[in-house]
């Protein structure tokens, strides 16, 4: 490689790094907002969540139809990607999940029914060879209660009247800003048990009109607001993988930029201690 190209690489490498920086600096201000997003819907959530376990350890056998668990004859996967890449492993991560998630059930001869939200992971189901449900594919990046709700209790009603056994959820779960996971959650059927074992009931309500007409209700909603809640977990995930990404290709921009500087230097050293020679024999040669 002569000094030109050297020179000319050195300068394509600094402008992809100009790229990758306002690119991480762009994910990170997205990351800010979704863990604000985030941050808003855990007080409800966990408040929500925390009133479904103490009405439920003060009620005795309570049956909620969202709570029935039979034979998976049928089983629906809700599955969540980003819509776009440059976020390192983050799609593969779940992509490969899924491989996994489907793979089990057709091992039982189970049906599936999967609805995508984000086009990687669209892309990752049709070549697993099903044919995505796309009702949810618009909140991939900026989920919207009322839309989530919808499909939601869609899902529900199909769950009460056996039409489908099982919903889980394959998403990425954001742990901090350096790691992030791909978990499988199952959004029915609801466990009642281990919801009701969470906290310990201090308040004994007065319900009108009764615990189970209230509790008919609020399950409902907490399977609503779980899917959202995942769905907001899963958007700020996505922008803290794109951020790491991002600063490990600045990073290694930075790297590549030094080496091929001090490969460009040692040229041109050469070059200059060449034309000296050349000078110097030039000079003795005309005495």
């Amino acid at each position: 490689m002569n000094l030109r190209e050297v020179r000319d690489r050195i300068a394509s490498v600094k402008s992809t790094q100009k790229i990758t920086s306002a690119m991480k600096l762009v994910s990170s201000a997205k990351l800010r907002r979704a863990q604000s997003a985030v941050e808003g819907m855990l007080p409800y959530s966990n408040r929500l969540n925390a009133l479904l376990a103490s009405f439920l350890q003060g009620t005795n056998g309570v049956i909620s139809p969202f709570a029935t668990v039979r034979q998976c004859k049928k089983v629906v996967l809700i599955a969540v990607s980003s819509n776009t890449g440059l976020c390192g492993t983050f799609n593969a991560n779940i992509a490969n999940m899924l491989r996994d998630v489907v793979r089990s059930y057709e091992a039982n001869g189970t049906e599936m029914e999967i609805y995508t939200i984000g086009k990687k992971v669209f892309d990752a189901t049709k070549k697993l060879g099903y044919t995505p449900n796309e009702e949810l594919m618009a909140q991939a990046t900026t989920p919207q209660y009322g839309d989530v709700a919808n499909v939601v209790r869609a899902l529900m009603e199909r769950f009460v009247a056996g039409e489908i056994d099982r919903v889980e959820v394959v998403h990425p779960h954001f742990r901090s800003a350096a790691k992030q996971e791909s978990v499988c959650d199952v959004l029915m059927p609801i466990d009642l048990a281990a919801a009701s074992d969470k906290v310990t009931l201090e308040t004994d309500y007065i319900v009108e009109p009764s615990r189970e007409e209230l509790l008919s209700a609020l399950v409902p909603k907490v399977i609503e607001v779980r899917l959202f809640a995942a769905l907001l977990d899963s958007v700020a995930a996505e922008h803290a993988a794109r951020v790491l990404a991002m600063q490990v290709a600045t990073d290694n921009a930075s790297d590549l930029i030094s080496e091929l500087t001090l490969e460009y230097n040692k040229g041109r050293q050469q070059a200059i201690t060449n034309e000296l020679l050349d000078i110097v024999s030039g000079s003795e040669a005309n005495r």
